[in-house]
């Protein structure tokens, strides 16, 4: 059974006895070659020159290697259009484009969703003569692909390694059990993430590293299997390897999101054991744990402890810290942390701003949360969808549907553009309430910004008026419901 942990006993560093019942703590040489659109960096660079003469040539620094290589990816995405085919924006480059230019291409050609133009890039790499067959790539597409859910992809991206003539080393191992890991089917991810691990203590050039360990261990954490987590450890402590801090608040950050804090508490005893020292990350993990399960006098113990170790709070330690103490209603605390951050010299993001409004929707002060939105309007920052979002829910779950739909009509003159997740809470707002000519006003403003509902925005809509009252005015209102989703399938 895993230990509890005391309030007091949560000193990551020795300091005096704090009392949650006081407010918190204050801290303290030829003819350049020239391409259209190519970075200055690369107009004035010479062809290679080749001389039997020995010469000590300059190296240039990384960090200008680096500018220079994001540079000109940044140059390639923006020239990536549908007009334009992909292949022939390469072949534009070809003369300087390498090996670490795909690596970041790959990078960010997933984070725009686009995982088959990285198919696209990997076999134009393939036909050039700087090309070597490199575990590294196959491990950075197959990392990518299981990122996007595509777990059939990254087998065939292995299958293609060991074709190639590579052998799959470990960090290919890693993002072959990383990718399964991202399907939807968690049981079979997990049983086949353990068969490759066993596979790998089989190979010995293919050892489990710290990494996988720790890849596998947050899984089982997320699993809520804790067996499976504490025969990792024993393994883990059997091994070569020793964890490290990634390890710690991997596992601890899995159970603490599960509620699983006793759990949490005893992997964070053994990090102490192991003499691993917390760092941000550790600090703000138990901060949102123990917020979320409402044990503030341990959460403002480990933001004390935080506060006087060498490590500094950052913005998501406050924005945590407001927003669970926002839906215990515990306005006045919420607020002395805000406040607190300001005095420390940090500035809220935007982020922080959406916690104040939330914190005061849920404690019944929908006109506090009002100003803090006027405030953002009045300093002529950027008003995101999300910020316009949160003030909305306030009013919705404060009963003033009225309110919502005003500044919904009046989000644009402040250029705030409503998507589909602003229509998406109204929708459920004025369904619940049973506000029929709001639901047909925002239809029509749905319709007019070309956004077209599916069965599950109607189901989820459905659902809000089971959850409210019966009468047979919401039954009424069901069944126009239920019209309007036939229509809508058919």
């Amino acid at each position: 059974m895993a230990p509890t942990i005391s309030a007091g006993s949560l000193n990551l560093f020795p300091i005096p006895k704090f009392s949650s019942q006081h407010a918190l703590p204050l801290a303290h040489n030829s003819q350049p070659t020239t391409y259209p659109c190519l970075p200055q960096t690369y107009l004035s660079r010479s062809l290679t020159k080749i001389s039997c003469v020995s010469t000590s040539t300059k190296k240039k620094s990384p960090n200008i290697r680096d500018s220079e290589t994001e540079e000109l990816v940044r140059v390639l995405m923006r020239n990536f259009t549908d007009k334009k085919p992909l292949i022939s924006t390469l072949n534009k480059y070809v003369r300087v484009l390498r090996m670490e230019h795909c690596f970041l291409l790959f990078e960010e050609l997933g984070k725009s969703d686009k995982w088959l133009q990285c198919l696209e890039v990997f076999r134009w790499m393939q036909k050039q003569r700087w090309y070597i067959a490199d575990n590294g790539v196959y491990s950075k597409l197959i990392s990518v692909m299981g990122k996007k859910g595509q777990t059939r992809m990254a087998m065939w991206l292995f299958s293609e390694m060991r074709n190639s003539g590579c052998r799959p080393d470990t960090s290919v191992y890693n993002a072959l059990i990383t990718a399964h890991l991202h399907s939807q089917d968690k049981p079979k991810a997990l049983a086949k993430a353990l068969g490759y691990f066993d596979k790998m203590k089989g190979m010995e050039w293919c050892k489990p590293n710290v990494v996988t360990y720790n890849i596998l261990l947050r899984a089982f954490a997320q699993a809520q299997n804790v067996d499976q987590v504490n025969a990792l450890f024993k393994d883990l402590e059997e091994s070569i390897c020793s964890p490290d801090i990634f390890t710690f608040n991997g596992v601890m950050d899995a159970y603490g999101k599960n509620g699983m804090i006793r759990e949490m508490e005893s992997v964070l005893s053994l990090m102490k054991s192991n003499r691993c020292k917390p760092d941000t990350i550790t600090f703000n993990l138990l901060i949102d744990a123990y917020g979320k399960r409402h044990e503030f006098e341990k959460m403002e113990q480990v933001f004390k402890s935080l506060l006087r170790s060498k490590e500094k709070p950052t913005p998501p330690t406050f924005n945590s810290m407001i927003t669970n103490y926002g839906k215990a209603r515990l306005r006045e605390k919420a607020e002395t942390v805000f406040q607190q951050m300001t005095d420390m010299g940090y500035k809220p993001n935007y982020i922080t701003y959406e916690c104040l409004i939330v914190m005061y929707g849920l404690c019944d002060c929908v006109s506090r949360a009002r100003e803090v939105l006027d405030g953002i309007i009045a300093s002529g920052k950027e008003v995101k969808v999300s910020t316009l979002n949160a003030m909305l829910d306030a009013y919705c779950m404060n009963g003033l549907p009225m309110e919502a739909d005003q500044l919904f009509e009046n989000a644009r003159s402040v250029g705030v553009h409503p998507d589909s997740s602003t229509y998406k809470l109204l929708y459920k707002a004025y369904t619940k309430a049973n506000k029929k000519e709001l639901l047909q006003k925002l239809l029509k403003h749905m319709d007019q910004d070309g956004i077209v509902p599916n069965k599950r925005f109607f189901l989820e809509a459905l659902g809000a008026f089971g959850s409210s009252r019966t009468s047979p005015e919401s039954a009424n209102g069901k069944s126009n419901l239920s019209g309007q989703l036939t229509a809508t399938n058919t």
